[in-house]
């Protein structure tokens, strides 16, 4: 009786023994398997948000690659107007240069019948160089006075029978005054005149106005009175005196620039 009851213990020691590694071996597989899982939620986690980064750096570069298109655009724009700057400014420059060397703005045309009036009358004087015109003044005015004389008119007539042919029909005419340095002190000349500033004017006034009641269209003239500030002789003699009481009248193509034209500097406007 007492062997079978050891034999019995044994038995039921080596059931237990069977039954509790299986059981063991169970716990760990569920903790391995809560541990894979939680590892997947991870990597789960870590595939959505690296596709949501992907997602949103695929955005910012369309945006990038849009601005870039508009900044290529706008460069295009902008190297655009700089060229058009470029050829304004060179032009402006050719005109400018013409103008400071001397060199004619007008046709070859325009300058042999002009250069043909000066003949004619040697009260006119012409330069083709330049385009320059100016009349005597003793020939214009009666001293102190702003009255064009009669035998004025004829001429300015025939200079507007010129500047209305076809082939000085887009030339401009700007007509300037000057004076010499003597104050004016005869009435009623200094009341009517209170300066050399007013009596430069009113005389390119004059000298405009008869050539628009010839025929010129007063669109194409300009005036300008720069009393005795702009003198080509000393003004320590008469006859240099003389020479700075002067009417000029500039003939000029179309696209010199003349400020207070605004159609001939439109940067400046």
């Amino acid at each position: 009786m007492k062997t079978g009851r050891l034999l019995s213990v044994g038995l039921l020691l080596v059931v237990s023994g069977c039954g509790l590694a299986p059981h063991a071996e169970f716990v760990a597989l569920q903790d391995q398997n809560r541990m894979l899982l939680e590892q997947k939620r991870a990597l789960l986690s870590q595939v959505s948000a690296l596709e949501t980064h992907s997602r949103n750096t695929a955005n910012r570069l369309k945006l990038a690659e849009e601005d870039l298109a508009l900044m290529e655009e706008q460069i295009g724009l902008d190297d655009r107007q700089l060229a058009n700057f470029r050829r304004e400014r060179a032009e402006l420059h050719r005109q400018f240069t013409n103008l400071a060397t001397g060199q004619a703005t007008l046709s070859p045309e325009m300058n042999r019948r002009l250069t043909i009036l000066s003949e004619r009358y040697p009260s006119l004087h012409f330069d083709p160089n330049t385009g320059i015109s100016k009349l005597d003044m003793d020939i214009l005015f009666s001293s102190g006075y702003s009255d064009v004389r009669p035998e004025a008119q004829r001429i300015l007539s025939e200079l507007t029978q010129v500047l209305n042919e076809p082939e000085g029909s887009d030339l401009r005419v700007m007509v300037v005054g000057h004076t010499d340095d003597q104050a004016i002190a005869k009435k009623p000349a200094r009341e009517k005149f209170p300066n050399n500033f007013h009596l430069s004017t009113s005389r390119a006034l004059a000298v405009a106005d008869c050539l628009r009641q010839q025929g010129l269209d007063d669109n194409r003239i300009g005036i300008a009175g720069f009393g005795a500030h702009q003198p080509v002789a000393s003004n320590t003699t008469d006859q240099d005196r003389r020479k700075n009481r002067r009417v000029e009248i500039f003939v000029m193509s179309d696209d010199v620039p003349v400020v207070g034209w605004t159609e001939t500097m439109p940067t400046l406007y």
